[in-house]
């Protein structure tokens, strides 16, 4: 594999790795410092990899470079120190071992450490997002820009403003106690199915879904099985939900990257084994006795990856929106359930139920409407996938229109 395969793909495996672990050696208000080492290292490596070869370990070799740079740091820190204290005439002792614990544990440790404090409900949603992607997954500045839709320098204001907060709070890199869990919990679950939604969905011109992301976010969120404290049914009711969305990542896009919807997907290209596990963890989820937003969404989900186009798997589906919309309303909750509704009552009762939400600036409320019109009335059908076409945001979903305007007669 040559540097320019190999690098990015360590950089994205174990950047994160080497950040983790040296923010709980320095203490994370230090994590611009082990941000800055961890660069060196990888800048280092491609100067070095390009002249000498790629090493036969290279994961050891950005180990042991890490590690040696931040020794380095450290013992810089403490000759400062000592230098200042011999001036000021006090005495300060200087440690002459320094360790770097790289190991696999502490690795493992550090990570889900750094989870927690990086969703600490002080920080903003968004910028709990993007610290997440660059400290967490090892995705750059330009790559998170693109899947937040937005640019390079609103990114990096919103990950200064929040290493800012990390610095105002105090915030450690630790466990939560027993008191705190349940309130960290709920704020690192909702970063995490927000940052699955973001490639579930993905409004980038190029790509209509981003595997990258969710793949991180299921990641993540497995990391919180290893912590008993957070081994909880809300946890597995939300890997649950991921696995069943994942289970149709192939059925999504046809071969142009264009999205393919639901009705016209090829259940055959559907994953089985991502269903079984999402069906285990959903089974694992109901042992608990609260049921969450994430509970509801795993059940759809599961109806979703049933091949049968039934009666009862759409009154199932309808009646779990209605419960969905209890706990967490949203118009997408409200249009989605709205297509489950035509689903089980017909076409015409779902139009009436849809021209009440009035949503005049969403492009898949007239997405919606067209799609019930669609064969009762194509000239209205035709008018709301116009509207759509002026208000869709990617290539993706313009082509997916104009498919659906050429089919109208």
């Amino acid at each position: 594999m040559e540097n320019q395969v190999l690098i990015p793909h360590l950089f994205r495996t174990e950047f994160s790795k080497i950040i983790a672990v040296l923010c709980n050696r320095f203490g994370i208000l230090h994590i611009e410092t082990a941000e800055d080492i961890a660069s060196e290292t990888f800048l280092l490596a491609l100067e070095t990899w390009s002249f000498k070869g790629i090493p036969a370990n290279h994961t050891a070799w950005l180990y042991t470079v890490a590690k040696n740079k931040a020794i380095n740091h450290l013992k810089r820190n403490q000759l400062f120190s000592a230098k200042i204290a011999t001036e000021l005439k006090y005495s300060v002792t200087v440690k002459t071992e320094i360790e770097i614990d790289l190991s696999e544990k502490n690795i493992k440790d550090s990570q889900l450490q750094m989870l927690f404090a990086i969703c600490h409900p002080s920080i903003s949603t968004e910028a709990q997002i993007g610290l997440a992607l660059r400290i967490l997954c090892g995705f750059g500045i330009d790559e998170i820009a693109t899947a937040l839709l937005t640019n390079k320098e609103t990114i990096n204001k919103r990950l200064l403003r929040a290493k800012e907060k990390i610095r105002k709070e105090n915030i450690q890199l630790e466990l939560p106690s027993n008191d705190e869990v349940g309130k960290i919990l709920e704020t690192v679950l909702t970063t995490l199915y927000l940052l699955f939604n973001e490639g579930y969905y993905s409004e980038s011109h190029d790509a209509v879904l981003r595997k990258d992301l969710c793949l991180e976010a299921m990641r993540l969120r497995s990391m919180l099985t290893e912590f008993e404290q957070t081994n909880k049914p809300a946890v597995n009711a939300l890997l649950s939900l991921m696995c069943f969305h994942s289970s149709r990542f192939e059925a999504r896009k046809d071969q142009y990257g264009a999205l393919i919807l639901y009705d016209e997907q090829l259940a055959d290209q559907w994953k089985q084994s991502l269903i079984a596990k999402g069906s285990m963890l959903l089974n694992q989820a109901t042992r608990g006795t609260q049921i969450s937003r994430y509970h509801i969404e795993a059940c759809i989900a599961y109806w979703y990856t049933q091949k049968k186009d039934t009666h009862e798997k759409w009154e199932s589906i309808l009646k779990l929106y209605n419960q969905l919309l209890s706990v967490a309303d949203s118009p997408i909750a409200s249009l989605n359930r709205l297509y489950a509704f035509s689903k089980v009552n017909g076409k015409e009762k779902a139009i009436a139920e849809a021209e009440k939400l009035q949503l005049p600036d969403n492009q898949y409320y007239y997405a919606l409407l067209g799609y019930l019109y669609t064969g009762i009335n194509n000239t209205t059908a035709k008018r709301h996938f116009q509207k759509t076409l002026k208000l869709a945001k990617t290539e993706a979903d313009k082509t997916t229109i104009l498919k659906r305007l050429e089919n109208l007669v």
